[in-house]
């Protein structure tokens, strides 16, 4: 399926980096399990399944060496464990893990078996507290019950390693890395986004200083009158839906991560930004909408207990990280409503996906 570029839309001013997408930066990997699957309704079975488990592995040991990070809120009404704790340390200690509202206990849960289990020093040295972040996808997923297992995790996380060592050989090959799959794939399976099927999209950009910034957005917000792409109000012109379509208010979570030297004050300040990219394409922030927005910085990363003698990027040096993750943002909401198909979950309740050919007529025609 297209992404962004294949249709020959450019978003912003900045260069993207070699896949388009987050696996640009340096050691970073993403893990998907969809999980789907068409069962009797409870209590005689789970339901229909659409849902599922992404992982963001930023690389290395990040109990050994946590990443420098700072997040911010756009609208409340969701959750991501460990970032009251990041907001405070500055600093992350886990994979970041997405997936659906319901799933948020049995996938934390399974983040700290995985993540002991091959960190003795977890729970002894220090314990963990894992990020894990949700949008709703129960317009889609049945969520009467937990449709996740801890082998559904693992194999995201494992998923997630792997990808990162396949874009680590790819670039040391001098060939552009595999960007990871996008649309309705692991925990964005059941999101829908602007009155489409949403899901999983990534892009990144390369800034002056030759530094990457690389974005994943879980998409899962807005109504389609509002849907706008390289600033052209396409969701007015397009077709109306043909049943209804998921409520505008179902969340949005965005991870940056940036190979560059940024403190946890300055990742705070990027995360903030993640919201002009969101606003670019359509989103009002609705009242029962969690946009929550989490970067990281790996420039200054340390050893446990230690401090980078890097010097940070402060001030007017951050305003290209700033461009970038706008940029990336919407290019990569873009991505996840271009690259999903229509998706029927339960109740037969239908997610359509986004018409390319007629919203490709409406650009040129406006071009």
């Amino acid at each position: 399926m297209p992404r962004v570029t294949d249709l020959g839309i450019t978003i912003g001013s900045l260069p993207s980096g070699p896949s388009r997408s987050i696996v640009d930066v340096p050691g970073v990997g993403v893990g998907h399990t969809t999980v789907w699957r068409d069962e009797q309704p409870p209590p005689l079975g789970r339901g229909i399944a659409r849902t599922g488990v992404t992982v963001i592995d930023p690389g290395g040991n990040a109990f050994h060496a946590p990443i420098p990070a700072g997040g911010s809120v756009l609208n409340g009404a969701g959750e991501c464990t460990g970032f009251i704790s990041a907001q405070e340390w500055g600093l992350v200690e886990t994979p970041i893990f997405l997936t659906s509202t319901m799933q948020l206990g049995r996938v934390y849960d399974a983040a700290c078996e995985l993540l002991t289990a091959e960190e003795p020093a977890i729970g002894d040295d220090d314990v963990i507290i894992p990020v894990v972040a949700e949008c709703d996808d129960s317009f889609l997923s049945e969520s009467r019950r937990m449709q996740v297992t801890r082998d559904d995790v693992a194999a995201a996380l494992a998923a997630a390693r792997a990808g990162a060592a396949a874009a680590q050989a790819d670039r040391a090959a001098g060939r552009a890395p595999r960007p990871p799959a996008e649309g309705a794939v692991g925990s964005g399976t059941g999101m829908s986004c602007l009155g489409f099927k949403g899901g999983i999209g990534t892009a990144s950009r390369v800034v002056p200083s030759g530094h990457t910034v690389g974005v994943l957005a879980m998409t899962n917000f807005g109504e389609r009158g509002r849907l706008t792409v390289a600033g052209v109000p396409v969701g007015q012109s397009l077709p109306e839906a043909a049943a209804p379509t998921a409520p505008p208010a179902g969340s949005c979570i965005v991870v940056i991560i940036t190979d560059a030297p940024i403190d946890p004050a300055g990742c705070r300040r990027l995360a903030t930004r993640a919201g002009l990219g969101l606003a670019r394409t359509g989103s009002t922030a609705h009242h029962s909408s969690g946009e929550i927005f989490l970067a990281l910085a790996t420039g200054l990363r340390a050893p446990r207990g230690t401090t980078s003698d890097r010097v940070a990027l402060q001030g007017r040096a951050l305003d290209p990280f700033f461009a970038a993750v706008v940029e990336a943002t919407e290019e990569s909401v873009l991505n996840s409503l271009l690259n999903a198909p229509t998706v029927t979950g339960r109740n037969g309740n239908t997610s359509e996906g986004l018409p390319v050919d007629r919203l490709t007529e409406l650009l040129h025609h406006h071009h």
